[in-house]
Formats: C-alpha cells, structure tokens, sequence
C-alpha cells in the first residue's frame, strides 16, 4: 500500500467508525490525523507542523513528546501496571502522588480522591457534599449553585451543573436540584453579582443548599476572569450561610494561571478542588479531587459508596509525579506568568478592531470575544496558516502548553491577526 492509499484508508476507517465529540452524527467530516508532538508543536500525517495553541483539550502543560514522561509510565507499567486501589486496596505511586498534592495544595485539603478526569471529578465533589450534609441530618441540604456559561463536564450532575445551554440541549430530563446565577461577565458589576448570590440564597433557603461550585476563571465560557473582589465577596456571603465552596479547577490547576492553584491567585479557600487535565499534561487519564478538613469531619465515621475501576491508577500516578516534577525544576509557573503576560501584549492590539468586542487573559489562557459569531472561521483559518485555536460560541480561546516559546506566541499572534483583519 502506498503512503498515499494507507492515509486516505485512516481517513475513510475514521469517518466510517468514529463517531467524535461534537461531532454532528452521520456527517462525518474528513478528520485531522495527528501523528506526532514536540514540545508546543504537533504534525498530521502529511508532515504538516502546527502551532498547538489550545494544549489539545486544556492538558498538555510540559509540552508533547516527553520521553522522561514516557520512560516513567514503562518502567511502572513493567513493575505494576494496574491494581485496583478500592477498599484498603493501594499502591506507591498513588500514595506519593496524594502526599504530594496534599503539600502543593492551598491549606486545609490534605485528602485526595483520585478519577479518570474532570467530569468524573465533578461528579464525585457534588456527592461528597450531599453526603456530607446527609451525614448531618440534614439530607434536604441537596441543591447545587452554580452560574451560567459554566462547564463542568458531561456527567449526570456535572452536565446539571454545567451553565450553557446548547450543551444540554436533548438530553433531559437532568439530575435536579441545580440552581444557575449570572455569569461574571465583566459588563456585571460584582456587587451586582453578590446581590444576586444573596437573593438566591434568600429564596432557596441557605437549609436547603448543598453547596456552590464554579470555575475561577470561566474557561470553555470564554475566558472570563472575575471582577476585582469577586471571590473574597463571594466566599463571605457562603460563609456566613455555611455553605461549602467546590471549585473547579480541572482547567486552572497546575501552572496555568501561573500558580499551582488558582485559588491562590484569587485568595480563595474552597472546600473541594477539582482537578485533572495538567495534573498528568494528557500523558495518562487522570483527576484528582482535593477534599477539606471540614468535609472530612462531617463524613467521619459515613461509608462513601463511590468509585472507579481505575481510581489510583499506578501508571498514571507515577506519569502524574514525573509531570508534577517537570513543572517545578522547568520554572514552568513562572513561565506561565512571562509568556503569557507577553502573548497578552501581542493579542491586546486586536481589541481596536470592528470585528472585536475584548481581548482578556490570565496567565496562558488567553480568549478574544467577537462582535458577531465568526469564531469558527477564524479557528479555521488559523489552522490553515499552521496554528490551533478553539472557538466556543463567539469566542477564539487559547491555553497553549506552558513551554511554548516566545517564537511560536509570536506566530499565533500573527496568524489570528492576519485572520481577524481579513474580515
């Protein structure tokens, strides 16, 4: 078979048998078939190179082709590649993956919960907490805050939770017992935001609800960092109402922003954090869930009937303390710090255009929101000039790897420029 006839066969097996994310079912569309990655760059099949400025899904903070990576998940794989950690069942690399976070975490949450990824996370976190209050006496305690343009993934719950509606479009009825306030968006004004929180609370009953999640920074939404005094705010009024805090920082977490933590950026002290994606840069499928002390005092003593088959996955805890490890010794915080305020500072101009109504960023997630919805055009011919961007509603989102090079912003730049002046 000639080169040309194997890459035309993958491309009609994929379109024939591979039913995508997003995907509009039964109109396939030729795909893009990568074949490599290195450092901040990826090639198709054909050879061609592209700038990865989305991290494919959020993940790939150290960068593609990571033979350190690759040789730690060999050598655990050849030593224990699996064993179920249910029970009082467990292994080394998970125990020192736990111990780890514990220490890199914000103060308070020193246990840990180990999934296969964000929505997983979600799901368990919005458990705990009903649990917990069950655990109380109080099993009316069940209904979940959260905000509109949220993504909390595509569970049962994280789905209900989830604030954009063309993601749940088809699939009710949902779990109930979610309740949406508006999203931060920076024409609302925080004490607009905090109003409304107060409002809610009032109506609902601070006794009937569970807890309140949301992202630091809407992520999928948009990029869309909180108003100055948003979170302190926020968490007051919680507080005062002794209702918990879950936050996701499935995007967030482990160098984005330019800190382990978000939460750290914005002085939040959550009851849960949800994490996953960087925590193995998509080496491995892994989440990690991070749970307070106070959480872990109300369910002393309360079996939590929860699991899954790869909880604790050895290969992916040894993948994730290699990982963890790249992200200190590279300086890739500050990294993240650096590069993005210069990738700010490039994209910043473009918010004088027509076509462009802001340009906002923290850390390496950047997003640029447009006036009318031609997102999807400019994602496409971005890629067409050898650079990925991810388009979300009428918004360019990019979150490329934390160890992309001054270079390469400058050509993502460039090419989202060129695309956006074309209009």
């Amino acid at each position: 078979m000639t080169e040309t006839a194997r890459l035309s066969a993958l491309t009609r097996a994929d379109m024939a048998h591979i039913l995508h994310p997003h995907a509009t079912v039964g109109r396939p569309q030729p795909p893009l078939v990568f074949a490599r990655g290195a450092g901040a760059l990826v090639w198709d099949v054909d050879g061609r190179e592209y700038i990865d400025g989305t991290c494919g899904l959020w993940q790939c903070a150290v960068g593609h082709g990571s033979t350190e990576i690759a040789d730690a998940a060999r050598r655990q794989m050849e030593t224990l590649e699996f064993y179920a950690s249910f029970w009082d069942y467990s292994n080394e690399p998970s125990i020192t993956l736990a111990s780890r976070l514990a220490d890199l975490a914000p103060e308070g949450l020193e246990t840990v919960f180990f999934t296969n990824g964000g929505s997983e996370g979600i799901e368990t976190a919005i458990k705990l907490v009903r649990l917990a209050w069950h655990a109380q006496g109080a099993p009316e305690r069940s209904i979940v805050l959260s905000r509109g343009g949220a993504y909390h993934g595509v569970g049962s719950a994280s789905l209900a939770a989830t604030g954009i509606p063309a993601l749940k479009e088809g699939f009710g009825p949902l779990a109930p017992g979610f309740v949406h306030l508006s999203s931060p968006h920076p024409s609302a004004t925080m004490e607009d935001l905090v109003a409304e929180l107060e409002r809610v609370i009032e109506h609902e009953g601070a006794d009937r609800i569970a807890a309140f999640i949301g992202e630091p920074i809407l992520g999928v939404g948009g990029m869309i960092p909180p108003p100055d005094g948003y979170w302190p705010a926020f968490q007051a009024v919680l507080r005062r109402h002794d209702i918990p805090l879950i936050l996701d920082e499935i995007v967030t977490a482990y160098g984005r922003t330019g800190h382990w933590f978000a939460a750290e950026l914005y002085g939040i002290d959550p009851d849960v954090i949800v994490t996953a994606k960087a925590l193995t840069s998509g080496y491995f499928p892994m989440g990690a869930v991070l749970i307070g002390r106070r959480l872990m005092n109300m369910l002393d003593g309360v079996p939590f009937r929860h699991g899954f088959t790869y909880n604790g996955h050895p290969t992916g805890a040894a993948v994730a303390n290699v990982n963890l490890s790249i992200i200190e010794r590279e300086g890739l915080l500050d990294r993240a710090r650096q590069n993005g305020a210069h990738m700010l500072d490039q994209l910043a101009p473009l918010a004088e255009l027509p076509a462009v109504t802001a340009v906002r960023g923290v850390g390496l997630m950047l997003g640029i929101e447009l006036e009318t919805p031609v997102a999807g055009q400019i994602a496409a011919g971005t890629l067409g000039r050898g650079v990925i961007v991810r388009a979300t509603g009428q918004k360019i989102v990019m979150s490329p790897p934390l160890v992309i090079e001054r270079g390469q912003i400058d050509q993502v730049a460039a090419a989202i420029s060129k695309e956006l002046r074309a209009l």
